[in-house]
This record gives C-alpha cells, structure tokens and sequence, in this order.
C-alpha cells in the first residue's frame, strides 16, 4: 500500500511540474510567435497580387495575323510586305495604348490552301484577333472563308478579284470580316490602258496597223480577272481580242507562246502576273523571239529591281503602277532601302506600309472610342466608321502612295482622282515615265521599232 501511495504521488508532482511548464511565460511568447507568423505570412500574400497587377495590365496583348508570300513565287513581294510592316510598328513602338502590338507572320505560299490552313493554324494557335494584307486574289478567295468561320476581321487584302467583292456583298453579314480590298477590282484601273491607248491612237503617236490583241496572264483568279475585264474593254473599244492564254503561276518558259502570238500579227499584247520570276522572264523571251507588239505587263515594276530582272528588253512596256512623288514617300523609299538593303516597289512596299498604318489608325480609334483592342471592337469601328467614310486614311495622316484611301463603297476603295488611282507609264532604259493621264503626263507614247 504504502508502494502504492508514493507511485501516486510522483505521477501528480510530476503532471503538476508539466503544467507549470506550458504556463510559463517563455512558453506563451513562442506560441504568440509563432501564432504571429502565419499572420505576416498572409499579409505578404495578400499584397503579392497588389503587385503583379501593373504587370497584369503591361502585358495586354493584340495579335494580327500578317498574311503574305513570304515563301515561294512571289516571295520577293513578301520581303517588302515585311519591311513595311515592320517599319510601322516600330514608328509606334508597337503599341497601341496599353496593348502591345504583335505580329504573327501567315505565309501564304502563293497557294490557296496552303494559306487557309496557315491562317487557320494562326488564328487556332497562335491566337491572331486580326489580320492584315495578302497578295493574291485566289487566296484572298480562299482564306475569306476562314476568317468569317472565326469572325477575324481583316483589313486591306490586296486580293482584288470580282470573286471577293461577289462574296462580300452577297453575304456582307458572313464575309464582312474581309473588311476591304487594298486593291480595287482589275477592271477599274485596266480601263486606264485601254484608254491610254486610244488617247495615243487619237493624237496620232501610235499608229499599229491593225487594232488586233492577244490577252495573257496567271491562270489565277487575279490573272483571268485582268485578262477577261482588259479583254473586253479592249472590244468595247473596237479591238478584235484574237486570243486568250493563261498559264501556272510559276510557268518561266514561254518561247511557243510567244511565238504563237508572233505568228498571229498582234498589235498588242496585254496581260499580268503576280510572280515576278514568270512576268520577267516573259518580258525578256519575248525579246529574244522578236516580238514587236506593244506589250502591257501589268505588274512588272511590282518589285524594286524589275530593270534588274529584265534589262533592256523591258523598253516600250507599259505597266501601271504609282511613284514615289511627294518628299515623304521618297523619305519612306530610302529609309526602307536603309533596313533592308533592297529597293521597294510603290504598288507593294509602298502600298502595305500605308495599309498598314491606316490599320494603325483603325486599332488607336478603337481603342480611344471602346477602351479595348478586340475582334469585335475593331470589326465595329471598321462598320460605323471605315466603311461609313468617316475613318479614311490620308497624305495628312501619312499615306504615301495615294491621297486618300476611302472604304465608303466596300470592300473596294473609291477609285478616281484624289483618291486610289494609277497612272499609265512607260519603261525606257530602266526608267518609267508617265504617258496617262494628260493631267501627269511626260511624255508621249513610244512606237517599238
């Protein structure tokens, strides 16, 4: 028992002592510690979000698909598209309020559907909220699908076939996402050479023997849109249009075309091509076989260094395409040589750095008016004021090539004097001088000998 009673007491002295211990100030001071840790441990987290949300706010983002030949037949038109690009953006440091501006470069391949799964990919993938230029009127054709499908708004597509502006005002609701053409309908500037022509005939400084034609071009939907729309202006105007050849886009052989159209005596020979390999190389064969027909390469002086490609044998042509006339576009034409170290073309370097910029305009006013850079955003500024003549693009904002581009009539721009027009020129020794319209004329037409 007595065993018993002392084993009793050391287990209370003992549970007595254990007490005191977690009651005693040294104690309670670690647990007020460690109690106050998770405390400041929260308060960190909590102003963790406090300061990332200035970064949250940098890093908006506006994405824009840049559709071009980058690759391919036409590729030398995708080096300019770049270069242009990329000198607009950086003149606004690609931003636009507090969006950064990103590029997400679409190559086009020259192909139809190679460009309609790159565009897919880019919006898809990539995550493009716009999109931008293009070259070829068949992939314009193809690639507006895509872009109603997703409802991307794109601005400024060169694409200028019949087939494109049949669509769009069809349908305007679906395929009013390929907002408007940088590039109006053949017919509306291939009237200028057939007018060129009879002006010349009228005053007498071309006398062919005959007012017989033969039409060629790419056998795209730019190519026989051309060659069709020249073809029956050229009858209208009293021509016997006696033949009509479209070839692949790629084609760089032409000797028994060329000399088909020898055989049949033509006075003129009129057509296009979008790949500068193919244009030249017909230019400088149909010397070689002898041609003496006055021959109209629409498209020729697409590329800076046409006279490069062609030599000599690119005398007499006639093209239509605009110059670098004001002291701005001739500052744009040396800065871009600057950069890229090759020379640029008004109709495709010239031409996307203002499409490009009237862009520009398009997302800064969405962005004043709406707060925001979205598909939707920008595709209702381009309805209530691009495509209502209130938002246009001008040699006053900076435009360089045209004076004033107006979407007023989409998807077309407003053709005319004042407005997106191209004068009628003529290649001599690796100059271009302008023969139509009398109001900029320099001189005559010449006669090929």
């Amino acid at each position: 028992m007595k065993i018993k009673t002392i084993v009793l007491l050391l287990v209370l002295l003992l549970t007595a002592s254990l007490m005191a211990a977690c009651n005693s100030p040294d104690t309670e001071e670690k647990e007020d510690t460690t109690a106050a840790e998770p405390a400041a441990e929260e308060e960190t987290a909590a102003e963790e979000p406090t300061a990332e949300e200035p970064a949250a706010d940098e890093a908006k983002v506006f994405k824009i698909g840049i559709l071009g030949p980058f690759t391919g037949p036409s590729a030398r038109t995708g080096e300019e598209f770049k270069v242009s690009v990329e000198m607009a953006l950086e003149a606004i440091d690609y931003t636009i309020g507090e969006y950064t501006i990103e590029p997400v470069w679409v190559d086009s391949q020259s192909d139809p559907e190679k460009a309609t799964r790159a565009y897919e990919e880019a919006i898809v993938k990539d995550g493009i909220q716009a999109g931008v230029l293009n070259w070829h009127s068949s992939v314009a054709v193809a690639v507006m699908e895509v872009a109603a499908k997703h409802k991307i708004p794109h601005f400024f597509g060169f694409g200028a076939t019949e087939v494109v502006n049949d669509k769009f005002l069809e349908d305007q609701a679906t395929y009013g996402y390929w907002t408007s053409k940088g590039w109006p309908i053949p017919s509306k500037l291939s009237q200028n050479y057939v007018t060129a022509l009879e002006d010349a005939i009228a005053a007498g400084v071309w006398t062919p023997e005959n007012k017989t034609a033969a039409v060629y071009g790419e056998d795209t939907d730019w190519g026989r849109s051309f060659g069709d729309g020249i073809g029956a202006q050229l009858e209208e105007a009293g021509w016997e249009v006696v033949d009509y050849q479209y070839f692949p886009i790629d084609q760089t052989e032409f000797y028994p075309l060329l000399n088909k159209f020898k055989d049949q005596d033509v006075a003129l020979i009129a057509g296009t091509s979008t790949a500068p390999p193919s244009l030249s190389a017909f230019i400088k064969q149909a010397d070689e076989v002898g041609i003496t027909s006055l021959i109209v390469a629409d498209g020729l002086g697409w590329v800076g260094e046409w006279y490069e490609l062609t030599g000599d044998s690119s005398n007499y042509v006639l093209d239509q395409i605009p110059g670098w006339t004001t002291d701005e576009s001739k500052a744009f034409a040396e800065a871009f040589e600057a950069k890229s170290g090759t020379i640029p073309s008004p109709s495709s370097g010239g031409l996307s750095y203002d499409g490009m910029n009237f862009f520009i305009k398009v997302m800064q006013t969405t962005f004043d008016d709406a707060g925001e850079l979205s598909s939707a955003a920008v595709y209702s500024t381009v309805q209530d004021k691009v495509w209502t003549g209130e938002l246009t693009y001008t040699t006053a904002d900076g435009a360089i090539v045209m004076s004033n581009y107006d979407f007023s009539e989409p998807p077309d721009p407003i053709v005319g004097k004042g407005f997106y027009t191209f004068p009628v020129l003529q290649y001599m020794d690796g100059d271009s001088q302008t023969i139509w319209p009398p109001e900029f004329q320099e001189v005559d037409l010449q006669q090929k000998p």
